[in-house]
């Protein structure tokens, strides 16, 4: 076990940060997970990280430490694609009332009625469209082209409005139309990447799609069969996802607008791209209501809390070596957001 610690912070925040990580450190001992990364910025007080338990345990144990990548699953879509998109709105290139075929003139052009056509890029950002929560794109096609036609042509058949992938799926393409490439060969932005290196990334599930243990390559399925996509893909470490999160805090990481809009809520639940406080939320109940956060499929979770200056995030491996057993991680999310801001 690891469980070194960085830090630039003052006593008072390395006093709370101690506190809120000891759930992680005992989820790790009650092997509810392999382990984890913690880190915490406030922009008065400094910077905490620490580390605990395994980046991986089958077929080999490695220790978590600072400088574990982690597949950062759903966070893909608040660090690289809201991000991009809103200040893509900011700039005039992007009207976010407009409907998506503003830019995707193609996309189900066989009907020019369908309700497809009409989903703007707002409603996306919100999930508040009609596509499906969850959508096995993998399943029809392991030609990426083929699997781009297939969503962008498919009759989806409409359902409640729910969080749903297809949302940012669709947005990505969007940014591979504009850029002329596709979403791997794009920037993935300061400390990111697309993939990483297997020896130092936390390990995922032992895939029985791919019929081997992930590590260092996408753990989404519909990501992996579209070779990058905008909802997922992207890797970090604790350093990168805190530097990301206190450049929003300080204003330097987006437009003043694009800011103020990742913080206007469009539901009782979402902003643009983000998650705001609702009951029973996965950043627990102790954050203010100026608190944005997102969480991915894999383990990770990030929050923003702007009254407070105050950001932390937790990265775990709670899909190793697979997503079916009970990680506690809603749980634990909410105890140690409770905790990293109780004074």
């Amino acid at each position: 076990m690891d469980d070194r610690m960085g830090t630039t912070a003052n006593a008072k925040l390395i006093a709370t940060f101690e506190r809120a990580f000891a759930p992680l450190e005992r989820s790790v001992a009650e092997k509810r997970i392999p382990g984890g990364v913690l880190g915490v910025v406030d922009l008065k007080h400094g910077r905490v990280t620490r580390a605990v338990g395994s980046a991986q345990i089958v077929p080999a144990v490695r220790p978590m430490t600072l400088d574990t990548w982690f597949d950062l699953a759903s966070l893909t879509k608040v660090i690289f694609t809201t991000p991009r998109i809103l200040n893509l709105a900011d700039e005039g290139v992007i009207d976010l009332d407009a409907p998506l075929t503003a830019l995707l003139p193609d996309f189900r052009q066989y009907n020019a009625d369908a309700w497809e056509r009409k989903v703007t890029f707002r409603q996306c950002l919100g999930h508040q469209t009609p596509f499906p929560g969850v959508e096995p794109i993998y399943t029809y096609s392991r030609d990426p082209d083929l699997l781009r036609a297939f969503v962008l042509q498919r009759e989806w058949r409409p359902c409640p409005p729910a969080y749903s992938d297809i949302n940012f799926i669709l947005l990505g393409f969007v940014l591979e139309r504009l850029a002329g490439k596709t979403i791997r060969n794009l920037d993935s932005g300061p400390g990111f990447a697309w993939s990483s290196d297997p020896e130092n990334t936390a390990a995922t599930e032992d895939c029985q799609f791919r019929h081997r243990v992930l590590c260092g390559e996408v753990h989404d399925e519909n990501c992996f069969a579209l070779q990058g996509s905008g909802h997922a893909g992207l890797f970090g470490t604790v350093s990168s996802v805190l530097d990301f999160a206190a450049s929003l805090l300080n204003g330097t990481g987006a437009s003043a607008n694009a800011i103020a809009l990742m913080r206007t809520p469009l539901s009782s639940r979402r902003t643009h791209g983000w998650e705001h406080p609702y009951p029973d939320w996965s950043g627990g109940n102790a954050c203010s209501p100026a608190t944005i956060g997102h969480t991915g499929f894999t383990g990770t979770g990030l929050w923003i809390d702007f009254d407070k200056g105050r950001a932390w995030t937790l990265l775990t491996n709670r899909v190793h070596p697979t997503r079916h057993s009970d990680s506690g991680i809603l749980a634990l999310r909410q105890t140690v957001g409770d905790l990293v801001n109780q004074a």
